[in-house]
């Protein structure tokens, strides 16, 4: 992932620098660190994670003998995160000095060969170290985001439960190796990961992902389903109901009115369909799932304790995709 040029003062002339910062040619990545300036795409997400990637391969170029890790790595793996690291993580196996930066998180560690990796010429930690360092360290439906996407790249989870195992942090270890045992490689985006986390919690018996339903009208693909109460939950973007967001040919009219007929035909066969959007809480978004759920089902929930409530998209600053 890592295609970012990055121009580091202590190579280049100090002046040259800042004609181009004042001309508006390059833009100033973090200290010491600069790239080309560039236009935005239009696109928050897209514009937000080329920045971040950006001051991560800053990090990573400045500093020797260090290893990209926990969420910084996730990104640079191409992982599909919740929000966007605010700080760039690294390992090393030195003490760093008292005047060590504010956007750096260090962790000090002796890393193993197997436990390394490169990508695009920078030192980062495996996918399955990676993965193992987020479990532990990150909320739960953070990390669970992390690992549904990272089974769909070939993740190992017997490796990463060893990692897990090795770790100090008790009670991190626990929640890490239940998120590893709830990750689902069916999730196609974050919000459906969030959806999921809700009903999880909850106490709900594990759904199928991305279910298949056939019908005399074709056969439909929903999200989340349970087949023993005929139910299917989806996370429905707002996205596809705007002319033109998925491209030039994108129609929104069209769109809404093959959702509709769609839902039609699931109802017909006795199929209940819940939706719930990016502006639902998670409260409300999980009592219209349990509203569809059969009178004994609901009475015997009993929800995981070791999960904590979702974070809300305004609190965690998220970018999510």
């Amino acid at each position: 992932m890592n295609e970012t040029e990055i121009l580091l003062a202590r190579e280049h002339d100090r002046e040259s620098l800042r004609r181009a910062l004042r001309d508006k040619k390059i833009e100033k990545i973090r200290r010491g660190a600069y790239r080309d300036r560039r236009t935005s795409t239009g696109d928050r997400y897209r514009d937000a994670t080329e920045r971040a990637v950006a001051r991560i391969v800053a990090v990573g170029t400045q500093l020797r003998h260090v290893c990209v890790s926990h969420e910084s790595a996730a990104l640079l793996h191409g992982l599909r995160l919740w929000q966007l690291p605010q700080r760039v993580h690294v390992i090393q196996d030195y003490r760093a000095s008292s005047a060590s930066a504010r956007d750096i998180a260090r962790h000090r560690l002796t890393l193993g060969a197997h436990e390394r990796t490169e990508v695009g010429g920078l030192a980062v930690t495996s996918l399955e170290r990676t993965v193992a360092d987020c479990c532990v360290s990150l909320h739960p439906l953070l990390a669970l985001v992390i690992v549904d996407h990272a089974l769909t790249l070939g993740l190992d989870l017997g490796v990463v439960r060893e990692l897990v195992g090795g770790m100090r942090d008790v009670r991190g270890r626990r929640r890490a190796l239940l998120v590893l045992e709830l990750a689902d490689r069916g999730a196609e985006s974050a919000w459906e990961t969030w959806l999921r986390y809700l009903v999880l919690r909850a106490g709900l018996p594990r759904p199928v992902t991305q279910l298949r339903v056939s019908t005399p009208h074709g056969e439909f693909r929903a999200d989340l389903g349970w087949t023993p109460f005929r139910l299917l939950a989806e996370f429905d973007g707002r996205v596809k109901y705007v002319a033109g967001a998925l491209g030039p040919g994108h129609d929104a009219d069209r769109a809404l009115f093959d959702e509709k007929r769609r839902e039609d035909y699931l109802r017909e066969e006795r199929w209940g369909v819940v939706r719930v959007t990016s502006s639902d809480g998670a409260g409300p978004a999980l009592a219209r799932v349990l509203r569809h759920v059969p009178d004994e089902v609901r009475a015997s929930l009993r929800p995981i304790r070791l999960l904590p409530p979702p974070p809300s998209p305004s609190s965690s600053r998220q970018n999510v995709r």
